[in-house]
């Protein structure tokens, strides 16, 4: 039996559905979904992503029985319009766009007004009685078809237009009559020959298949491959090919083109958004080559606007309009990003998509539905993006800073950034490789940018509205972005900028504020950010659903009381050597390094003891009641060491030690792979006095804040533990010395003494580990590390080419392996357990933050994760989402 390869959508029925997503790609199986719907779509047909995959699979050759299916639904499309492909009499013109399963907006190719050639475009002037109608889809489309399908960059075409409209004095399109558009015409097709060798095409059947193929190939344009790496879209996907049949927003007045969406993308308001253009084709609208009109009187007024809302102009047409937007995000519970086209009076919707929106609009827009009651509390915390969330919590413009306005646009995508001005993508990836902030400027965005785009802090364009490609895509990645900043003279070449009779250029450093459209000269100051009661009760949702608890890392009191306003539930990493490179303690850190002797050792550690006690002093205080995992000692004692010439000088004079002896006892404590080497738990058990004194000083501060009637929870943790022997001794080191101090104190402190486990070894034993250790904190960086044998400071020139050459999904440092790393987790859960039923299971390593690595953690059942303390909302949440997928 043939294979299907084409279903077809009419108004009323469809072959496919909503269900078939994966087949026919978001944007056919929402076609089929709204004609099923009796709403008003033009007629057409899907080619399946299938199609697409046996296109790769087999050396970009189409399935034998396609053309055949295709041809059949040509043949029923032309019964139900009543037109025909490639007829001179009645033309039946066609869209082809793409459509992957997941949306990829402006990644991928699209070409209109297809099927026009010499013959056809004067029988559709016949038909309409319009010529310059006619004219103008017929350039559209040479324009577009040589762009996609036969890769001439659309900017010759653009520069011929250019020298017409000089010679005939206009600025816009509308104003070129329909004898200019021939004389353009033969100028374009010229175009074509002198660059090709051969004429533009006029077979509409050949240009039909030479669309659908550069459609499948726009799948694995640079562009597109960037997008899907950047959002995990698998590339075995594939995307299909949607063949409509064209309606024309460009008969005149009473059409229009446009692009809405059914709340606001960028503050998540419930009030209609959008633009549209009178007497226009689609493209003109996300292209930014005219300034489009608002929807609504509302947005009109707001906007400062003086040309019509669609509102006004076509307010019968709007209302049918507004009625049928509403119907879909009733139907489909989201927002919906909606094209549409009115034709003479007609109104015809083209695509609906759920919308793409700003982490501030998609938590407005999650909690008001909930509360509408069109979704439950559990599917708003499944739509939002965790790690977009991280997008709210750092700082924004302080409202009194000094501005110094130098152009102001269109608010497209709300943030603030400071940044060096760039003029080009490959600048923006270039700066930021080299750990530079840029802000991307440019006339207007294209695909092509995306990578620029994603290296930016932000983005600015000169052209384009709220609709744009710029401001689409910088809404998506949650980047701040000002369009349509049309006082901004650019010029790329020259790498500058005029405005307001002031000059920038390369490199200066400009902030932009996507809230409110204005571009500020040098660096705002910024402040913390105000969380929403919309935030506040995702949070509440949040903790309502999850089970794992969701700690910090932190060792610094300001660390610590921004990670407990976050909704942290303790400490789950507290490193004390970053507490050692304090100024006023180094010295005394050095004299212990460099004694010579235990007694000597133990003098220098006697002037960092009450340090280390004020530490923990205050951020026993600050967690109240809540567990503080302290990690003793853990790198290697060469790294508090001077290693320049100056600093060997400086630190002997302050020592009181010989410079020659500072030297000789770096060589000694020096390390060929130090990751390997001297440090964590061996410090302790070769140099116990420097546990003692750790111990020693984390529970005279329990001591002291229990006396204050605060309740100290300590819990002891030792680095780098690989044998039952280490972790014996050093629980009985660290129970001998704080029972004494408790004992001396006259105080009662709970606390527990346990291991961070990053070594194979002591995944694979755990269960003898579990004898002496009452928790198990997994240090998933170092684990990572040992069980690759990759160092992650030296990984950089290695595994970006791994990932692009799919040798590793992702990079191990970022998000956990789970069939590695995460199978010795797995293990030492389980041996640990059997020997200590009610053992603590977590882990800190920067994997705490990262959502694919908690959803790991709930199905293994640790019991909490450890994180930055800005990362702490992102884990809330994202445990919520793990624990609600494993309970469906």
């Amino acid at each position: 039996m043939s294979k299907h390869w084409v279903y077809a959508f009419k108004a009323g029925a469809a072959d496919g559905d909503a269900t078939m997503k994966n087949l026919l790609g978001g944007k056919g199986a929402n076609l089929a979904e709204m004609s099923a719907l009796g709403l008003p779509v033009p007629a057409g047909f899907t080619i399946t992503t299938e199609a697409c995959v046996h296109y790769y699979k087999n050396d970009k050759s189409l399935p034998d029985d396609l053309v055949e299916q295709v041809a059949t639904a040509l043949k029923n499309l032309e019964t139900s319009t009543g037109k025909g492909f490639g007829s001179v009499e009645n033309p039946l013109l066609v869209s082809v766009r793409s459509g992957a399963r997941a949306s990829m907006p402006g990644m991928m190719d699209t070409v209109l007004n297809l099927g026009l050639n010499d013959a056809t475009v004067e029988g559709l002037a016949a038909l309409t009685g319009d010529r310059r109608f006619a004219l103008d889809c017929y350039r559209r489309f040479i324009t577009m078809y040589s762009n996609v399908v036969l890769d001439l960059s659309h900017h010759n075409f653009e520069d011929v237009l250019d020298d017409h409209k000089d010679r005939l004095g206009v600025s816009i399109d509308t104003d070129i009559t329909a004898k200019d558009w021939e004389r353009i015409i033969v100028d374009y097709k010229a175009l074509v020959k002198r660059e090709l060798g051969h004429d533009f095409p006029q077979d509409p059947q050949d240009q039909l298949w030479g669309a659908v193929k550069a459609v499948f190939g726009s799948w694995m344009n640079d562009r597109a491959k960037f997008y899907r790496k950047m959002h995990d879209i698998p590339e075995d996907w594939g995307t299909a090919v949607n063949i409509q049949s064209m309606v024309f927003g460009n008969m005149g007045d009473t059409s229009a083109t446009g692009v809405a969406f059914t709340r606001n993308p960028s503050t998540g308001d419930a009030s209609l958004y959008g633009e549209f253009l009178l007497n226009a084709q689609g493209e003109d609208v996300v292209a930014g080559i005219r300034t489009p009109q608002t929807l609504t009187v509302k947005a009109r007024e707001e906007m400062g606007e003086r040309n019509p809302s669609m509102e006004e102009a076509l307010p019968d047409v709007f209302a049918q309009f507004k009625s049928t937007v509403e119907k879909l995000e009733n139907h489909y519970r989201d927002v919906q990003d909606v094209e549409f086209t009115v034709e003479q009076g007609k109104l015809f919707m083209l695509q609906t998509r759920n919308a793409k929106r700003t982490s501030r609009a998609a938590l407005k827009i999650a909690v008001d539905m909930a509360r509408e009651g069109l979704i439950t509390p559990q599917e708003a915390l499944m739509r939002l993006d965790p790690s977009a969330l991280d997008q709210l919590l750092h700082p924004m413009l302080d409202p009194k800073a000094e501005r110094v306005l130098i152009a102001r646009g269109l608010p497209a995508s709300p943030g603030a950034a400071c940044g060096k001005i760039v003029f080009t993508a490959d600048d923006a990836v270039r700066l930021a490789a080299a750990g530079e902030d840029v802000i991307l400027v440019r006339d207007e965005t294209s695909p092509e940018d995306i990578h620029g785009m994603h290296a930016a802090k932000a983005i600015v364009t000169a052209r384009g509205g709220m609709t744009s490609h710029a401001a689409v895509v910088a809404r998506g990645m949650g980047r701040p972005c000002v369009s349509g900043a049309g006082e901004l003279v650019i010029s790329t070449e020259r790498g500058e900028f005029s405005t307001r009779g002031q000059v920038f250029r390369f490199g200066d450093i400009v902030t932009l504020d996507g809230s409110t459209g204005e571009i500020l000269k040098g660096a705002v100051r910024m402040i913390e950010p105000e969380f929403s009661d919309d935030f506040h009760q995702i949070m509440a949702w949040a903790d309502e659903f999850r089970t794992l608890k969701v700690l910090t890392n932190a060792e610094t009191p300001t660390d610590a009381k921004t990670a407990v306003g976050f909704g942290a539930e303790g400490i789950g990493l507290c490193r004390t050597e970053h507490m050692f490179f304090d100024e006023e303690r180094i010295t005394a850190v050095r004299e212990m390094i460099l004694a010579d002797d235990e007694a000597g050792r133990r003098k220098a550690l006697a002037k960092l003891l009450p340090h280390q006690k004020s530490d923990f002093v205050e951020l026993f205080k600050i967690m109240n009641g809540l567990p503080v995992t302290i990690r003793l000692l853990d790198p290697p004692l060469h790294e508090f060491l001077p290693h320049t010439a100056d600093d060997i000088k400086a630190v002997a004079e302050a020592t009181e030690v010989s410079e020659e002896k500072l030297l000789k006892r770096t060589k000694e404590l020096s390390e060929t792979n130090p990751m390997l080497g001297w440090r964590g738990c061996r410090l302790g058990i070769t140099f116990p006095e420097i546990y003692e004194m750790q111990v020693e000083a984390i529970f005279e501060a329990a001591a002291d804040v229990k006396a204050e009637g605060f309740d100290p929870k300590p819990d002891i943790m030792h680095p780098l533990v690989a044998t039952k022997e280490e972790m014996a001794n050093l629980v009985a080191l660290t129970r001998r010395i704080a029972d004494g101090v408790l004992s001396k104190r006259g105080a009662s402190v709970e606390y527990k003494v346990g291991t961070m486990i990053e070594l194979p070894r002591a995944a694979l034993l755990a269960d003898k580990l579990a004898e002496s250790a009452e928790f198990f904190s997994f240090g998933t960086n170092d684990l990572t590390q040992t069980t690759y044998g990759i160092s992650r400071d030296d990984s950089g020139r290695f595994l970006n080419p791994y990932i692009e050459k799919g040798i590793f999904e992702k990079d191990p440092f970022v998000s956990l392996d789970p069939d590695g790393v995460g199978a010795l987790i797995d293990i030492a859960r389980t041996k640990g357990r059997t020997t200590r039923p009610d053992i603590k299971l977590g882990i800190c390593g920067e994997h705490g933050g990262d959502p694919a690595s908690i959803a790991f953690c709930q199905k293994v059942g640790l019991d909490y994760v450890s994180c930055s303390p800005y990362r702490v909302p992102v884990a809330r949440l994202a445990a919520a989402q793990a624990a609600i997928n494993v309970g469906k």
